[in-house]
């Protein structure tokens, strides 16, 4: 099939065509972070309003950029949660009557899902594999057996860890979005300066907890030390605690499972010391790391509509009754 998707869970309109035979075809993003910058972060109503600006005009782009029409298109998925209700109520909204008007299927992809799987857009993974999907607003851990079969093992307690770099790029007033402005300071920043705390929890926990980190950060900065540090170190040695955390209990999952191939994604998964340390420690470990560019790893409408190729060409649609969900579907 041929697949229009469409995602706006949080501040980016996305949309692009995925062709089953040849692959993707196009896909455009139009960001927000401008809008949002000066609020230090995302605003719920600015997002949908913007993207009630934004979606005809990134659809048009992303259909004319795959020379598709209405004629080349066989259905049209988009993301239905979890995410910020209002802007996905924009994207399934558009979707919804788009698909009414040209008679074309519909599926509601799950943005979870969608991520774990955004790595086939570039390279083919053997099932089962193990998923560390981890980004502003989710910091899990999955088991993938199959397309449509993932377990949860284990998310965040409290803060996600791009919410927590976000955090931390305010407190030292980077602006935002904070973990883009930590990650390209902190490559000029020694890493080993100040230790801040790893919230490992467990030696067999798959959860993760940011919140004790972002309040050291907090203590550090207040004090005469943290005044007179250099913010590149500060900024390395923060970025150090998140990363470790990840990439360990990553590859302890891994291990733990006894499966040899580690997929990271979502939006953090672009940070540049993760990439690093995942594929180091990988290598190390005989674990097969799968990273996806980073356009792949933010947001984006070419996850959504590969998902939505591969469930319909396997039967699966979603009815006029489709509605959004705010709450991730995936727990224990």
């Amino acid at each position: 099939m041929r697949v229009l998707g469409i995602e706006s869970s949080c501040d980016e309109t996305a949309a692009a065509v995925y062709d089953g035979s040849r692959g993707l075809l196009s896909s455009v993003v139009a960001s927000q972070d401008a809008i949002h910058g000066v609020y230090g972060g995302v605003v719920p109503e600015l997002a949908s309003r913007e993207h009630l600006k934004s979606v005809v005009p990134v659809v048009e782009k992303a259909l004319s950029d795959a020379s598709a029409g209405r004629d080349a298109i066989d259905g049209i998925a988009v993301t239905a949660g979890p995410g910020l209700i209002g802007s996905l109520l924009v994207g399934l909204c558009f979707a919804k009557s788009l698909a009414f008007a040209w008679g074309k299927p519909l599926f509601g992809a799950d943005h979870l899902e969608s991520h774990v799987h955004a790595v086939f857009l570039e390279n083919d993974v053997p099932f089962p594999y193990i998923a560390l999907l981890v980004s502003g607003g989710h910091t899990s851990l999955f088991r993938i057996e199959a397309w449509g079969r993932m377990g949860f093992l284990g998310g965040t307690l409290d803060d996600a860890a791009g919410e927590a770099f976000d955090k931390a790029g305010k407190m030292m007033g980077l602006g935002y979005p904070g973990g883009v402005a930590i990650d390209r300071l902190a490559r000029a920043g020694d890493a080993s300066r100040f230790h801040f705390p790893r919230a490992w929890l467990s030696r067999d926990s798959a959860d993760f907890s940011f919140s004790g980190l972002k309040t050291a950060l907090r203590t550090f900065l207040a004090s005469p030390s943290g005044a007179a540090a250099r913010v590149e170190d500060v900024a390395a040695s923060f970025q150090e605690a998140v990363v470790e955390v990840l990439v360990g209990k990553a590859l302890s999952a891994a291990k733990r499972e006894r499966v040899p191939r580690l997929v990271y994604t979502g939006g953090v998964s672009a940070n540049s010391r993760l990439r690093e340390m995942a594929s180091q420690r990988g290598a190390a470990a005989g674990i097969g790391t799968f990273l996806p560019s980073k356009a792949m790893c933010t947001d984006n409408a070419a996850m959504v509509a590969l998902l939505g190729e591969r469930r319909m060409s396997a039967g699966m649609f979603s009815g006029p009754d489709l509605n959004a969900y705010a709450a991730s579907r995936f727990t224990r």
